[in-house]
């Protein structure tokens, strides 16, 4: 197999979000197989400590760029000036981007691409102009000259193919590694937290507009103002978004400053935890690419209420609770509390080990 380099200059260790936990997952997995293969990771002056682990499997390298991920501007500068250059003198040929963002230009290096989603097209209103410049610029240059582009659902490749016009997309859905050992003791929660097993609500998402969690406050405005016989609490876990300030506002007039916890970024061991003690998992987005969270959680056993919209369905198998409109909190509260789980998720589609090698098999192929 040819060395091929994976470019991870993109990735800010715990603000990223789900592109974070997906190329992790995909690593960890290409780390279990048995096969030979030669990637080099090329990482940043500071992000280069959290690929420490990977070095210790002789079947990847490292290369270190002289840019730092932290400064978006500068990394998007230095790529398209540099990246290809710094490829070709290290005897590459070939390059692996896990997300969108190669360099516009080839400069001699076949890249295969993923795309996650189209979402600063389909809600510029919530990013601003320079983020929606440069997102399709990207998508359009990834149309015109990645050697492969590949997706995380088939709702994605249909709205990529839609907006792109460009008919080979693959389709390879996230790794999802949930270690059900991998927790803490929930009393450690109870304390930190101020909750109660199976007397909370839970939900994992960065905070951003898309996300809905405003609807999930107004559910929780409702149960404690009708006196609704459901928990009381609501946790938050996630990487902060440019909602944030939004999302703290709202809960200080809606006095719900006692009911909703914001933890920001927390380890998998507590996340896992709270995903397997709270009442139901709750996701309100309207728009993913993939939506990694509810599936974490039913693999947990948490029951879950989500939308029914993007590829939410698709990706849960049409085995969770879904809401029929995603902002109507009275319709949440009522699938709560009468909501019925499917049965027999497959959740062995999401192994890493079995995701990593239809991606290998794809690298491979270059």
């Amino acid at each position: 197999m040819e060395r091929i380099a994976i470019d991870l200059l993109w990735l800010r260790p715990g603000k990223v979000g789900g592109t974070e936990s997906f190329i992790r997952n995909l690593l960890d997995g290409f780390m279990d197989l048995e096969d030979d293969f030669d990637f080099t990771l090329l990482v940043s002056r500071d992000n280069a400590y959290s690929f420490q682990k990977y070095i210790s499997d002789k079947r990847y390298g490292m290369l270190t760029a002289d840019v730092d991920s932290e400064n978006i501007a500068k990394r998007i500068i230095w790529q398209n000036l540099h990246q290809n250059r710094l490829l070709k003198k290290n005897g590459f040929k070939y390059c692996f981007e896990p997300v969108y963002c190669k360099p516009w230009l080839n400069g001699g290096i076949s890249y295969t691409c993923v795309i996650h989603d189209l979402q600063a097209y389909h809600y510029p209103q919530y990013h601003p102009l320079h983020e929606i410049v440069y997102s399709r610029l990207c998508w359009r240059m990834d149309a015109l000259n990645a050697a492969r582009i590949l997706t995380i659902s088939n709702w994605v490749k249909k709205d990529i193919e839609l907006k792109y016009k460009r008919d080979d997309i693959g389709v390879i859905y996230n790794p999802i590694l949930v270690k059900k050992d991998e927790t803490v003791d929930f009393n450690v929660l109870r304390d930190k937290y101020n909750i109660e097993e199976g007397k909370y609500f839970y939900t994992v998402s960065q905070m951003i507009p898309h996300k809905n969690l405003s609807t999930l406050i107004k559910v929780m405005e409702k149960i404690a103002r009708d006196a609704v016989q459901l928990p009381k609490k609501l946790v938050i876990s996630g990487v902060n978004g440019h909602a944030e300030d939004e999302l703290r506002q709202l809960i200080q007039e809606k006095k719900l400053h006692n009911n909703i916890i914001l933890t920001g970024f927390i380890g998998n061991a507590e996340r896992n935890a709270l995903y397997m003690n709270c009442h139901t998992f709750l996701f309100p987005s309207i728009f993913e690419g993939f939506g990694m969270p509810p599936v974490e959680a039913m693999y947990l056993g948490a029951r879950v209420v989500t939308t029914k919209c993007a590829s939410i369905p698709e990706v849960t198998q049409g085995k969770a609770i879904y809401v029929d409109d995603p902002y109507d909190a009275e319709e949440w509260i009522e699938k709560i509390i009468c909501g019925e789980m499917g049965k027999d998720m497959d959740f062995g589609m999401y192994s890493p080990g079995r995701i990593s090698r239809q991606y290998l098999n794809i690298l491979e192929m270059l």
